[in-house]
């Protein structure tokens, strides 16, 4: 279709505009003789307004795919205090949702005219990847073995490629994408969804005598940065706040263990029978911005042999806090 007999249609985007005549391009002549100097010409749109949309044209084909799945890491890594495994599987439903016919549809229905089977199948590996790396590091987080996640992982990643794959070859315009991905992440979890190894106990609480109020609640929930998830008051001036830290585990220290910990964390300081101790990104700016807002430093952050970034401080409520940030292995 030439660039002429798109007159009379309403004004498309360039973004539209730069999809469409690249897949009519990629039909013609093939994806691999297709330039972006061709997409270009055929839009009516200049080069640098092609790479203010797409860094390449493959990435014509998979925007769409990847906007939600940009959404489905973002929410994913949110998603603190939900079930794991619900949460990975209503966030892959999602990415079905309204998503009509596009590029890819288009190419995985044609991929010998256009010639491009190799290419598909190399950009889908990057997409499989990335679903399976954030539904990996979720299930984990939530307290599944390693393995058994990433094999999990894997599997869901596989269905949602092979359901879009399905959906586009059934006729995208005439099928939903709704429609095929509960029945390929069913098949996916016959292969086996981790089972988090829980015990009795739900959850770990630390409750604190705070006298001073109002001031531990402003520096944990506003300065540490600890969402408040409830709030409730009862007579005689009762007031009890409780503030999500994350995931919860209780860590049991015998006495040369302690001794280990302090000799490690500190400069001849000594650990209270009870100290909190908070993960977090950056111990150095973590630290930085307790002690602006009143907290003492009795460890300045330093390094362990187990390649953790530790800190001590004395905060609000009398709580003694080890602040840490796991450095990996790199």
């Amino acid at each position: 279709m030439s660039s002429e007999s798109r007159a009379g249609r309403p004004k498309a985007s360039s973004r539209e505009t730069l999809a469409e005549a690249a897949c009519e391009l990629f039909l013609e002549q093939g994806y691999e003789q297709t330039s972006i100097a061709d997409i270009t010409r055929r839009a009516g749109v200049s080069r640098s307004s092609f790479f203010n949309y797409f860094a390449s044209k493959g990435e014509i084909l998979w925007s769409g795919l990847d906007e939600r799945i940009a959404r489905f890491e973002s929410q994913l890594g949110r998603a603190g205090g939900a079930d794991a495994t619900a949460a990975v599987r209503a966030g892959l439903i999602a990415l079905g949702t309204d998503f009509a016919p596009d590029t890819l549809a288009l190419a995985l229905g044609n991929t010998r005219a256009m010639g491009i089977e190799e290419e598909l199948e190399r950009e889908a590996s990057l997409r499989r990847a990335r679903i399976a790396r954030a539904v990996a590091d979720r299930l984990t987080a939530d307290g599944a073995d390693r393995l058994h996640a990433e094999v999990a992982a894997a599997a869901y990643a596989g269905a949602v490629l092979a359901a879009v794959d399905a959906w586009a070859r059934e006729g995208a315009g005439r099928t939903s994408l709704s429609g095929f991905l509960p029945r390929a992440l069913a098949i996916a979890e016959r292969t086996g969804v981790p089972e988090v190894q829980r015990g009795d106990v739900r959850q770990l609480r630390v409750v604190v005598h705070a006298a001073q109020f109002e001031g531990a609640l402003t520096f944990y929930r506003d300065v540490v940065g600890m969402p408040q998830q409830a709030a409730f008051e009862a007579d005689g001036g009762a007031h009890v706040v409780i503030l999500d830290a994350g995931r919860a585990t209780l860590e049991l220290a015998n006495t040369a263990q302690v001794a280990f910990i302090d000799g490690v964390e500190t400069d001849g300081g000594t650990s209270e029978r009870i100290r909190i101790a908070l993960e977090v990104d950056d111990t150095a700016g973590v630290v930085e911005r307790l002690a602006a807002a009143g907290a003492q430093v009795e460890a300045s952050a330093r390094l362990t042999p187990w390649r953790s970034m530790n800190a001590r401080l004395r905060a609000p409520a009398d709580l003694q806090l080890t602040v840490f940030q796991e450095l990996g292995d790199d």
